[in-house]
């Protein structure tokens, strides 16, 4: 089976109405990244210093000493920008979730007390704050048991909420293994939470993240970090006010945006979203407990996941009488994004347009003519049975049924295969019409309108079956 695990369709073109609380237009969510004390270290057991968000320009790892200038920066934020961010989140009463490295929360009970008195949530970032890329997944599961114990131990609570950072691409499946997690966030994927199996995701941001303070193509002022706040919260605001609302994530961290030159911006931005009518402030636990009682995975049967057996059986009468065009559709690089009568709609499609001029017209005549003697024998496919039923074929006067089948011989007799059209998209009169117009096109142009026809109607039925 050639399957494509990435999901690029997402919620496709129009987005769920998420049911926020009171109606709220948007969901606004901070997270404070607590890294300080998790950080690469020698003191912690690493082989280098940290290298990554600090204010040293192009910094980069020592191996096997002690960057005193980096810990420092590190330090700050424990000491300085955490109780800033306190302050100002607790003045504002707004909630906040933490995601908290377990070996930095263990370091530095004071923070985590006063984390647990504004009645924060505090989310696993994993047992230290260093890049898994390269861990093996069995590394990986260790440390995430590791981590979920620490944490427990530290705060008294195990974490509802995890989210690596610097992950590897098994991340999310170590979680849903687990299986003790409402939510990960180690996505950036949707402006909404979605379900990965049975695993909820709650996507993160790094656009609206102060670590764009120290990283290339970053902020370099507080009023640009401002700016990029309330333009994408203009944005959500208004498709929330459209009827597709949704959630908007802010990432910070302790020794950056807890610097006073950069504080002032967050403090504008949460006086302009606190100014707004109907905004949610939630903890991500929050907004991961209100889609687990409002939107709970859907299951059905995706195609991607089917056995061939199974595919043929219930996709190989999309195209009528043709199921060769699904046994060839199931060999296509199928993923998520077939999971849809859209999707798998092209994948079909592609197999019917790529055979030969000889197996088109197989699929064309293996069709029955409309209101003819196979309807009215109940001979025919139970897709096509509802279908002309659905434009009132199935109640014709004796006129027009005579009519009709005059009509499909003419039509047979001059293009060698029945008038084919999709008759969900039409009424008796429209289908009249057509037949009366296309019997005189030539052969040629017919063949083509018939072929199209046919990807319609299969559309349509695909439709009947899946989202």
């Amino acid at each position: 089976m050639n399957r494509y695990p990435r999901d690029m369709r997402g919620y496709g073109p129009k987005t769920p109405d998420p049911k926020w609380p009171n109606g709220a237009k948007i969901a606004v969510q901070f997270v404070i990244n607590y890294e300080e004390g998790g950080e690469n270290c020698v003191l912690h057991g690493d082989t280098a210093s940290e290298a990554f968000l600090s204010e040293i320009v192009g910094a980069a790892a020592w191996p096997d000493k002690r960057h005193w200038n980096m810990e420092s920066f590190y330090e700050y934020g424990a000491r300085a920008g955490f109780w800033r961010l306190h302050r100002l989140l607790t003045e504002k009463d707004i909630p906040a979730t933490v995601y908290g490295v377990a070996t930095a929360l263990a370091r530095n009970p004071e923070q985590v007390r006063a984390m647990q008195d504004a009645n924060w949530e505090i989310a696993s970032h994993g047992l230290k704050w260093i890049d898994y890329k390269d861990h093996t997944p069995d590394a990986e599961r260790a440390d995430m048991l590791e981590a979920i114990a620490l944490h427990t131990e530290v705060t008294g609570l195990r974490p509802r909420g995890w989210y690596t950072g610097r992950c590897s691409c098994h991340t999310v499946d170590l979680v849903a293994e687990e299986g003790g997690f409402d939510y990960v966030s180690d996505a950036y994927a949707d402006d909404l939470p979605y379900w990965h199996g049975e695993q909820l995701v709650v996507p993160y941001t790094l656009d609206c993240n102060d670590m764009r303070f120290a990283t290339p193509q970053g902020f370099n002022s507080g009023d640009q970090f401002y700016n990029y706040l309330k333009d994408t919260f203009d944005a959500l605001y208004a498709e929330g006010e459209a009827g597709q609302a949704k959630m908007m994530s802010v990432g910070l961290h302790c020794r950056l945006v807890g610097r006073p030159g950069r504080v002032m911006a967050l403090r504008r931005f949460m006086d302009y979203a606190q100014s707004k009518a109907d905004v949610w402030f939630a903890k991500r636990i929050e907004i991961a407990r209100h889609w687990h009682d409002n939107h709970p995975p859907v299951q059905f049967d995706r195609p991607s996941q089917m056995t061939k057996d199974a595919f043929v059986a219930a996709y190989g009468s999309i195209f009528e009488h043709s199921p060769w065009i699904a046994e060839r559709a199931f060999d296509l690089e199928l993923g998520p994004a077939h999971d849809s009568a859209t999707g798998l709609h092209h994948a079909l499609a592609r197999m019917f347009r790529s055979a030969s001029y000889k197996e088109r017209l197989g699929v064309l005549t293996a069709h029955p003519d409309l209101a003819g003697k196979l309807a009215s024998a109940g001979k025919l496919t139970a897709e096509s049975t509802s279908e002309q039923a659905g434009a009132g074929l199935d109640l014709l006067t004796d006129d027009e049924r005579a009519m009709f089948q005059k009509l499909n011989a003419e039509y047979v007799e001059k293009h060698g295969f029945p008038f084919i059209i999709a008759v969900r998209d039409n009424t008796k009169a429209s289908i009249q019409a057509a037949f009366e117009r296309r019997i005189n096109n030539d052969t040629e142009t017919e063949f083509a309108e018939a072929c199209s026809q046919v990807e319609r109607i299969g559309e349509w039925r695909l439709k009947v079956m899946l989202p």
